[in-house]
């Protein structure tokens, strides 16, 4: 029968069969007792759970040249922590990255668009639990001047090639004083990080000390061994969780992707045609 719709009436009834089934779900909180918004003070009965994805280290690290950049975050890590701790429940994923420039992505303003379409998603598609806190890109327009790697020959600093040089500013910052302010208000009883980024050490080690009752989950952001990734997990950010990912699977990728049709308010998102 959907092969023989337009996209269009397609989409509308998508949209509908999401708003019966929102409706439905907004119904259900009040009987589940144990779990509250993600602003609130969290009850014993479950273990409220924040999620903090660094943006940047989630794409470069796993989802760049795969099928699975249409991911459903907050389905995702719904899926890892109940894996982890049946008691698990996740109440916010909050996503931090910064806008993509057109002159540096790979697609122009193509890419652009697909990000701003990507969060809009996420947005409507999970609007009590996804929030997303967005950075900036710095570059400096005359280049950037960095010593040239000659094989066999030793540093010469007076060696140098202007090149562009991407810079992220506040993604690290933002995440920091995000998990470290959740926690301090006794907000979640757990906080899962996504990266493997060690800048986030230091706020994971204050929280360890300042929180001792919260606990700390670490989420690495690559693929398995047998994929061919040699990365490793970051020893740093391992050091203080009390328990570490060490890479997430095709399988759950799989698992946790957007339809292709999101419905909104108004017009509905559709997945970006290069993803």
């Amino acid at each position: 029968m959907a092969q023989n719709l337009s996209q269009p009436l397609l989409c509308r009834v998508i949209q509908l069969t999401a708003a019966l089934e929102e409706r439905t779900a907004s119904e259900a909180v009040f009987s589940r007792p144990n779990e509250v918004e993600g602003g609130s003070k969290v009850d014993s009965g479950s273990k409220a759970t924040a999620v903090y994805i660094d943006g940047y280290n989630l794409y470069y690290g796993r989802l760049r040249g795969s099928p699975h950049k249409w991911l459903d975050v907050v389905t995702l890590f719904d899926q890892l922590v109940r894996v982890q701790d049946p008691s698990s429940v996740v109440h916010k994923v909050h996503f931090f990255s910064a806008p993509a420039l057109g002159q540096f992505a790979s697609h122009g303003e193509s890419s652009v668009a697909a990000q701003e379409s990507y969060h809009r998603a996420l947005e409507n598609r999970h609007p009590e639990r996804f929030m997303k806190t967005l950075g900036a890109h710095a570059y400096d327009k005359h280049g950037t001047a960095l010593p040239l790697f000659i094989p066999g020959a030793p540093y010469d600093r007076a060696l140098t090639a202007r090149v562009w040089r991407l810079v992220e500013k506040k993604t690290d910052v933002n995440l920091a004083l995000a998990m470290y302010r959740d926690a301090v208000a006794g907000r979640f009883r757990q906080l899962v990080l996504c990266s493997n980024d060690s800048d986030a050490e230091p706020a994971l080690a204050a929280i360890r000390v300042d929180c001792p009752s919260v606990m700390i989950g670490v989420v690495t952001p690559v693929r398995p061994p047998d994929a061919g990734d040699r990365r490793r997990v970051s020893a740093s950010l391992a050091r203080h969780a009390h328990w570490t990912r060490h890479h997430i699977l095709d399988a759950e990728l799989d698992a946790a992707q957007l339809p292709d049709c999101v419905p909104t308010r108004r017009k509905p998102v559709l997945r970006p045609a290069h993803w």
